[in-house]
């Protein structure tokens, strides 16, 4: 039997009629196909995410957790994908918290200051590496003349308590705190040691915007006109008095509370012990005698004071809602408010295992921020900052996360050790993991 030459029986050639129009036509549909396959898999996992992140949340609220109110946001690459509120904005007088209610987030304010500094690095106007020294000459009395911006912003540079008491009036009075701090002795030999600067830290990263920033503004100036007016995020480093009926009122947790989370999870009493039971020459009681009118106990919270709600510090006294203090820092993983290169350098922290010389415990940190482990990438960190209570906003880098809880119903512990908290980060990042390439 003779077998054929024409090209028709022969499968390596093409009949190129068919290929013009069948081919093109079966790369459309596999397009089409592969597109709706992915929109279908993307939708299906955000419906899935905001599912948990509500059953989290209500569960909350459900087990006693939650005994005021609280918010919780999440931007997954730029989108609002989680935006859920709760409770009360005040409990005592019934008030509803609102989308519209706004909370005092502690030490959360930290982060802003950390990117506030970024943003003049980014712009050229100081390194991190720069000497304060040389914006500031008075800053190098008694040893200061080597501490670097880098120290200052990384609780490095030994000036987390101060000699002298500061009355809520020196407080509000740039002038005074220069003069403090510029004659204050280091609690230790700057960049040997990290101890959390807890208050200092907002006096001396106001100090550094004001003396790098071309235009000598003041750390919440320069937010308010560099990021907050031009993004139209609602955080205040300082609230106008005419916004006070929005804030939420702050309430400590009772004795049965806080037995209540040291059962479930005993890390809860050694927090205890720094805050309480530390020798009275020690630096960490020294910080807390530097600003004796911030009060936070069952007698008397200040925290709740609209004058202090007005106050500058950058330190513990931002106020904002949980979806525009992730939108806030979305916009900085977009590379938005400063160069993507610059970002690089905050995804590990400068300090990992050191114990802190003022909560004697590791606390990851560095360029102003404080890090935790990734719930379900340990090699990961999270990069951001908890507060005092459990109001918290902590970014997943490489996978462009923001998560922000916010939160009135005080809490023991503190960022990781805030279990509610936990329990809302845990429920997104576990729905996120090994998924994040259909996202």
């Amino acid at each position: 039997m003779t077998v054929s030459n024409n090209s028709d029986l022969n499968p390596s050639k093409e009949d190129p009629v068919l290929h013009s129009f069948l081919y093109p036509r079966a790369r459309l549909v596999l397009m089409f196909y592969g597109i709706a396959y992915t929109f279908y898999t993307c939708q299906s996992l955000l419906i899935s995410l905001r599912v948990e992140s509500q059953v989290s949340f209500r569960k909350n609220f459900h087990d006693g957790w939650e005994r005021e109110g609280a918010a919780i946001a999440v931007y997954h690459k730029g989108e609002l994908i989680v935006d859920l509120q709760g409770g009360y904005a005040d409990k005592s007088s019934g008030r509803k918290w609102t989308p519209e209610t706004r909370t005092v987030v502690f030490s959360a304010t930290k982060a802003v200051g950390a990117l506030c500094v970024a943003m003049l690095v980014d712009r050229g106007y100081v390194s991190y590496e720069d000497k304060m020294s040389k914006f500031w000459p008075e800053f190098a009395q008694h040893g200061k003349e080597h501490i670097t911006i880098k120290w200052l912003m990384s609780h490095q540079a030994g000036l987390a308590a101060l000699d002298e008491p500061i009355s809520r009036e020196d407080a509000k009075n740039f002038e005074k705190m220069a003069y403090v701090i510029a004659k204050q002795k280091p609690n230790w030999e700057p960049g040997t040691k990290s101890g959390y600067h807890a208050v200092t830290y907002g006096w001396i990263v106001d100090q550094i915007v004001r003396r790098v920033d071309p235009q000598r503004r003041s750390v919440g100036q320069f937010f308010r006109e560099e990021v907050a007016i031009k993004y139209g995020i609602d955080f205040h480093i300082g609230l106008p008095s005419s916004e006070e009926h929005t804030v939420s009122r702050l309430s400590l947790p009772s004795t049965a509370h806080v037995l209540k989370e040291i059962i479930y999870d005993p890390r809860v009493l050694f927090v205890l012990g720094v805050i309480h039971l530390r020798s009275p020459t020690s630096i960490a009681r020294k910080v807390k005698k530097n600003t004796q009118w911030l009060k936070l106990d069952q007698n008397l919270n200040t925290f709740n004071d609209p004058e202090l709600h007005t106050m500058e510090q950058v330190a513990a006294l931002g106020i904002t809602k949980a979806r525009d203090l992730a939108r806030l820092f979305s916009l900085m993983l977009s590379g938005e408010l400063f160069s993507k290169q610059l970002l690089e350098r905050f995804k590990t922290p400068l300090i990992t295992s050191e114990i802190d010389e003022i909560l004697i415990t590791p606390l990851p940190k560095g360029y102003g921020f404080l890090y935790e482990r990734h719930p379900t990438a340990g090699k990961c960190w999270l990069v951001g900052h908890p507060g005092f209570g459990g109001s918290t906003v902590m970014m997943d880098m490489d996978n462009e996360v923001v998560i922000a809880y916010v939160t009135n119903g005080l809490k023991t512990g503190m960022g990781e050790l805030t279990r509610t908290y936990r329990h809302l980060r845990n429920a997104v990042f576990e729905c996120l993991n090994g998924k994040e390439e259909v996202l």
